[in-house]
């Protein structure tokens, strides 16, 4: 006798059987459409490697392709552009409902006029111009009205100067760059830094709400303009690192090197379009200061600064913008990316906008999941019918700072890929890794007033030596590019002796859990067992975050031995601050640092009796 039975929805089970297989068999359909849909072309230039397999496992890659050398000061592309594309944007900000924006040519007359304002106040020379602002226009005009005169500037995280700011961080910047002056967007909004005992004697350039004593912006445009007089070898820059102390250096970066390492990336390309972005990362570090603002410059394109953050409270801005922006380039953190793809599978309007001109869209800071990857193409193939290239790239401060990245068509996630043109990078074996060292036209000549530091950051090749490791997509074939493996420094020993490879455990768990997290810090030194402690995504309630962990970690586990397994873990409260140094220059987490700034979390995390929020496995 045939048995129907029915749930609390009404369907009967054959019923429900069909209904699931025919959802079943929709989403293969569509996952088939996404994987075997062509992709948008990034036009990429074609790819090549020299490869030097040397004995004992050391190699040494190269990338020949030529690329050009004209500009080699930071002003020489503005000159070029504004004879070129006079009209042209190259900066635009929020003002109001509208856009501020400047062409390059009105961009060269203002940094003229401001390098001749600056030379009225006497305080061109060596020191660097302090900058305490946030990203604006003012800010990059000022900036490059320094540089075109020989004058380095020293822009720093506006968090050194904002209302609570620990003042120590301000303090301590101030005595490595020593500084001759200073410019804020705003002295009312920075008044707490402009306090601080290391500025008490300098000039202070305010473009709002001026202080007593403090010298208008407005002022530094009455004076004659200056002619540019920046040569290729001056101090363009200085950029602080993050440091593992949280007591950062400054990596001096020349016209040259700043100018040619854009140069490397334009080479990349075969693409004489003038690139459309909009970003928000800030301009105290290389990534928004030399690879984004910079590079834009190079390229002739035109920058939208964001305002926008990628956090669930500041988000709507970046939304905001990228509802009237057609990008044609967009490089955001994963966290971006993740609370993008929500908006962007939600809203239809917006989708089309972002994906109309879109060639290729770049993440960097940490890993993006390839989850998250999918669930973006798959919108880009619903809405324009082709998938988008996805970059990522790798590089330090010290590398201008880019040193190698994904320059061919691309859908994986995870890669640093190749060296640019005109670089070369040395892997040598060390500690059962390979110790990624870097040469080539863009890297540093050292710290600012550190000879020591900057002599032992070579080896006996010239090679930079960053201190990570790096390891082939397919040990077989090396041009398939590479996946950064870890600090060398990073890994530890458990109670038992076991050494734990903590580069390898937190990518390979952080792949195991998708999306659900951003980054993991590795816990366990001298205790019996790996633990973690796991950035959540902002996007998501914390009871799906807490299943996703315990079902991919499970998995993990399962293929896992020994001292690799994780024994417990622990979601944290929010993201990592790059104003503390918890993220390096370098984009990713730096692992002694996090488990400093989280010791009570990582107390919790091994605390007996087991605290309720900890995950046992």
């Amino acid at each position: 006798m045939a048995v129907t039975v029915r749930g609390g929805h009404g369907f009967s089970l054959r019923e429900w059987t069909s209904a699931t297989s025919v959802r079943t068999q929709g989403a293969m359909d569509a996952e088939l459409r996404v994987s075997t849909a062509p992709f948008r072309n990034p036009r990429y230039a074609p790819r090549r490697l020299e490869v030097e397999a040397r004995p004992g496992g050391e190699y040494v890659l190269t990338n020949p392709t030529p690329y050009a050398t004209q500009h080699q000061t930071t002003v020489s592309a503005l000159e070029f552009w504004a004879d070129a594309t006079p009209d042209r944007v190259w900066l635009a900000e929020r003002s109001g409902g509208g856009w501020r924006t400047v062409t390059f040519a009105e961009a060269r007359q203002r940094i003229a006029a401001l390098a001749g304002g600056l030379r009225d106040l006497g305080v061109v020379g060596e020191r660097p111009l302090l900058i305490l602002a946030r990203n604006g226009v003012d800010h990059a005009l000022i900036k490059y009205a320094a540089m075109s005169q020989g004058m380095p500037a020293a822009p720093v995280s506006p968090q050194y100067g904002l209302p609570g700011a620990n003042l120590m961080r301000l303090e301590h910047a101030c005595q490595v760059l020593r500084p001759a002056a200073v410019y804020t967007e705003d002295a009312a909004l920075f008044a707490d830094g402009l306090g601080a005992e290391a500025l008490a004697a300098l000039p202070v350039i305010a473009g709002r709400n001026t202080g007593p004593g403090h010298v208008p912006l407005e002022r530094l445009y009455r004076e004659p303009a200056a002619d540019f007089t920046a040569r290729p070898d001056d101090h363009a820059k200085y950029l602080l690192t993050s440091g593992s102390t949280g007591l950062p250096k400054a990596v001096i970066c020349a016209h040259r090197e700043i100018s040619l390492n854009s140069a490397q990336i334009t080479a990349c390309f075969d693409d004489p379009d003038p690139p459309v972005l909009l970003h928000s990362a800030p301009w105290s570090h290389s990534l928004g200061a030399n690879a984004i603002l910079h590079y834009c410059l190079h390229r002739g394109g035109t920058l939208y600064i964001d305002a926008g953050q990628p956090t669930a409270a500041k988000f709507a801005e970046t939304l905001r913008n990228l509802r009237e922006v057609q990008p044609t380039y967009q490089n955001m953190v994963p966290a971006g990316w993740m609370l993008l793809v929500d908006e962007l599978e939600r809203d239809e309007a917006l989708a089309r906008n972002f994906f109309s001109k879109l060639r290729l869209m770049q993440y960097g800071g940490a890993a993006l999941g390839q989850p998250t990857a999918d669930r973006i193409q798959a919108v880009a193939v619903r809405t324009v019918g082709e998938r988008i290239s996805f970059s990522s790239g790798y590089g330090a401060t010290e590398t201008g700072p880019t040193a190698c990245n994904v320059h061919w068509t691309n859908g994986r996630m995870g890669m640093i890929g190749a060296p640019l043109p005109g670089t070369s990078v040395r892997l040598v074996p060390e500690a059962g890794k390979l110790d990624f060292r870097v040469k080539g036209p863009q890297v540093t000549k050292g710290y600012l007033g550190r000879p020591e530091l900057s002599a032992a950051a070579f080896d006996e090749e010239g090679f930079y030596r960053l201190g990570d490791a790096a390891r082939f997509v397919d040990p077989a074939d090396p041009k398939a590019g590479m996946i950064f493996d870890g600090r060398l420094s990073e890994n530890f020993k458990l109670a038992s002796g076991t050494f734990v490879t903590v580069g390898d455990l937190r990518i390979k768990a952080i792949g195991a859990i998708g999306g659900a997290v951003t980054d993991a810090v590795v816990c366990g030194e001298g205790e019996e067992a790996v633990g973690l402690l796991l950035y959540p995504n902002p996007t998501m309630p914390r009871a799906e975050i807490e299943t996703a962990v315990r079902d991919g970690l499970s998995r993990y586990n399962a293929g896992a031995s020994g001292g690799n397994k994780v024994a417990r873990a622990l979601v944290l409260g929010g993201p990592p601050d790059p104003n503390s140094g918890e993220i390096t220059d370098k984009g990713y987490i730096a692992q002694s640092l996090a488990r400093a700034r989280h010791a009570a979390a990582a107390e919790r995390l091994y605390a007996d009796p087991i605290s309720p929020e900890v995950m046992v496995f």
